[in-house]
């Protein structure tokens, strides 16, 4: 489906750019361009695009010239990104692109060493691993990483531990507080697994689950920590087609269910092309190219990238 979509350029600041808007807003172009949805993509106060619902509402996500080193090797170096508070994003790549290493550095696996990430407009400077997942971002893997020996809502009620609310004390003695807790997390529990249709499996041992709906658990698990910003990393990895088409929509409904923003990493231009949209395209450790679904598979620079550089003619030819 297609859709209007207008870029403004410049490196003018966040501030500064905002004083402009209306100056701006009249210069704008327009060209078609199609999504993953029917969705208005609209420019905002950077080198960016959100779509229109989020125009007027502060980003989830900022991140300013970020990057990371190994040694000499620079393996993300001068990303920038801006997410919606409601975008379903995606960030695509050749392998070794340095997506996975993006991840890291927005949730403090790795502290980045240059640059800033925003959540929600508060710096993450400082935080560690476990206050950014208070402050808004939650995360899957590449590989699963369940409590294969614990029951299906014990991994979801792990994944409830930002919203404890009893003490210490109330959970030794076992006071009326720490019952009511117990009750709590196990209504919200099954709430969430009713979502993906699993609150039939609560009792059953994560690790007995097949591949799909391990992978359905993982996510579960993520947005029980009550996530602004949901990371999903290579989410239908594995799958088959069916189960590609269930994960799609189940994405779109997460979206739509618990309002917030989805950046996923996936290699299936398919599920990419069909639900994202916003597109970033990262190839060595830059991005190279940002846009709607149709604007990302016609750029150049992304066609090189995965297919490589053709030559314009060969010798003997």
């Amino acid at each position: 489906m297609s859709s209007d979509v207008r870029e403004v350029k410049g490196s003018q600041s966040v501030a500064a750019t905002e004083k402009k808007a209306d100056a701006l807003s009249a210069e704008k172009g327009k060209r078609d361009a199609s999504t993953g949805g029917n969705v208005k993509m609209v420019p905002v106060p950077s080198d960016s695009i959100v779509p229109e619902r989020d125009a007027n509402k502060s980003p989830v996500l900022e991140c300013r010239h970020l990057g990371i080193d190994f040694g000499g090797l620079r393996a993300v170096d001068d990303f920038n990104m801006m997410i919606g508070r409601t975008e379903i994003a995606g960030l695509i790549g050749p392998n070794g692109a340095g997506k996975t290493t993006a991840f890291n550095l927005l949730t403090k696996v790795y502290n980045p060493t240059r640059g800033t990430v925003l959540i929600d407009g508060v710096d993450t400077a400082g935080m560690d691993i476990s206050k950014v997942s208070k402050a808004g971002i939650a995360r899957t893997f590449q590989n699963i990483r369940l409590f294969n020996s614990l029951t299906v809502e014990e991994n979801v009620r792990i994944g409830l531990h930002n919203q404890i609310k009893c003490g210490m004390w109330s959970g030794m003695f076992r006071l009326p507080r720490h019952w009511a807790s117990e009750k709590e997390f196990h209504n919200k529990s099954l709430e969430l697994l009713d979502v993906f249709h699993m609150a039939g499996n609560a009792n059953e041992v994560a690790g007995s689950l097949p591949y799909g709906a391990q992978r359905r658990l993982e996510i579960v698990r993520a947005l029980a920590t009550n996530p602004k910003l949901l990371l999903l990393d290579e989410p239908a990895a594995g799958m088959n087609p069916s189960e590609t088409a269930e994960l799609m929509e189940t994405i779109v409904r997460i979206r739509d269910e618990f309002q917030i923003a989805i950046l996923l990493i996936e290699h299936d231009m398919d599920l990419v092309m069909g639900i994202c949209e916003g597109i970033a395209v990262l190839n060595f450790g830059k991005i190279i190219a940002k846009g709607t679904p149709k604007e990302i598979q016609s750029d150049q620079q992304v066609i090189e990238a995965y297919l490589g550089k053709q030559d314009d003619a060969k010798d003997g030819e």
